[in-house]
């Protein structure tokens, strides 16, 4: 059979506070159970559903990612996958063995070397002995702390238990790989190498689960994702499709009820929704105000949100941008801004700024675009259109100047 993970309308509940287990909270449960059977499971006036019929299916060349916010039943999902709970209905299966990125220093024995605690891990993760000590050397460099592999764990760091634990479960082969909240694991430096361990991993063409709330990591590693919310599937698609579900529902939702004297109805852009990194994308809103209406008091909001972490990037509004919105009278603003931004999707929003509260009173409409790699490649978190020049020297001291010039992007003349 080949390797796979399936899910098939799974539910699980949980009870909150004391757990009654007589017989007289178990007979009328089961009389219940057996007098009114229903699809779902029924429910004590304590228990609650953390899962709620959900399924899925990934293949092989599938990786999943899994998003919602806190308490939506990600983790809970997890553990279903990796039997450590079970459904009280529906199936769940997963075919081939499987590699586990969850808690990956849980299993470690404080008074054992690492060394030792190589082959004990190994061994909880299903490696056999010889795969282990074919793999001892790789493991210990790649973790970057051969000095101290035969010191006891209990003398290492957070950080070394943290990257002894995830070179071990790196190296395992599963044919399904489970990951959980392992992607900021050690420094900086150690995280990019961690990530690309595992976007090897993801991209060999094995099936993956993943569950992250780095956005980003969803976006790169994931061929699909699911939303979760209250234990149900909110949405599941395309991973841009779940990220800008996430972050535009967290985003546009009503901030204040209160009557406001400025309303903006639509927003569009003026060409495509995709700009090249760099180039300059325009768009335009539409709305009205009232008699009442106060420019110095109340202002139009305009924000750019990353869709793969939730960051405001920019903001702005029509004071800062020296326009004056009419009073009682519908309106549009042409609105353009340049886009020194990595390749991504973000979110442009609007809104209603109170100047006295200094915050959104009321939300606006909201679009995505795309921000595609420009003409020069760049690396970093903002695109700054860099000029490079070059002045050629000759015999170890600079160029005579010659009569001709050649003008840069950024304006600086270079002798030629």
């Amino acid at each position: 059979m080949a390797s796979g993970v399936r899910f098939d309308g799974v539910w699980k509940k949980f009870r909150r506070g004391e757990i009654h287990d007589s017989l007289r909270d178990l007979i009328p449960a089961v009389a219940r159970h057996f007098v009114r059977p229903d699809l779902r499971p029924p429910l004590s006036e304590q228990e609650f559903w953390a899962v709620r019929d959900v399924s899925f299916d990934v293949g092989m060349g599938h990786a999943l990612g899994i998003i919602g916010p806190n308490g939506a039943g990600k983790s809970t999902i997890l553990k279903l996958l990796t039997k450590i709970l079970r459904p009280d209905r529906g199936i769940r299966e997963v075919h081939g063995r499987m590699g586990m990125l969850i808690e990956i220093a849980a299993g470690f024995h404080p008074d054992l070397t690492g060394r030792e605690n190589v082959f004990l891990q190994g061994a909880i993760m299903g490696m056999k002995r010889v795969e282990i000590a074919r793999k001892f050397n790789e493991i210990v460099e790649f973790s970057e702390i051969e000095d101290f592999i035969d010191t006891p764990v209990k003398r290492y760091s957070s950080g070394m238990n943290a990257r002894l634990g995830f070179a071990i479960a790196a190296h395992v082969d599963p044919d399904v790989l489970i990951i959980d909240e392992v992607l900021s694991v050690g420094d900086f430096r150690f995280q990019d190498k961690a990530f690309g361990r595992i976007q090897t991993m993801c991209t060999s063409g094995i099936p993956v689960v993943l569950v992250t709330h780095q956005l980003d990591r969803i976006a790169t590693l994931c061929t699909e994702a699911m939303l979760l919310d209250h234990g149900q599937v909110r949405l599941h698609g395309t991973p841009s499709d779940c990220i800008q579900e996430y972050t535009m529902g967290a985003a546009t939702a009503p901030i204040d009820s209160a009557d406001c004297a400025l309303t903006i109805d639509e927003l569009r852009f003026e060409a495509a929704d995709i700009v090249r990194s760099g180039d300059r994308l325009a768009f335009q809103l539409s709305g009205r105000s009232r008699s009442d209406f106060d420019a110095d008091a109340t202002d139009l909001h305009v924000s750019v949100r990353s869709a793969t972490t939730g960051t405001v990037l920019f903001s702005t509004g029509a004071l800062p941008c020296g326009v004056e919105l009419p009073r009682d009278r519908a309106f549009d603003v042409s609105f353009d801004f340049q886009a020194n931004l990595v390749p991504g999707l973000y979110h442009v929003e609007t809104a209603v700024w109170d100047q006295a509260r200094q915050r959104i009173v009321r939300s606006g409409p909201a679009k995505s675009f795309t921000v595609q790699a420009g003409a020069s490649p760049f690396g970093g978190s903002i695109q700054l259109n860099a000029a490079m020049s070059v002045m050629p020297r000759s015999n170890g001291t600079a160029s005579q100047k010659s009569d001709s010039t050649i003008t840069t992007p950024s304006g600086i003349l270079i002798n030629s």
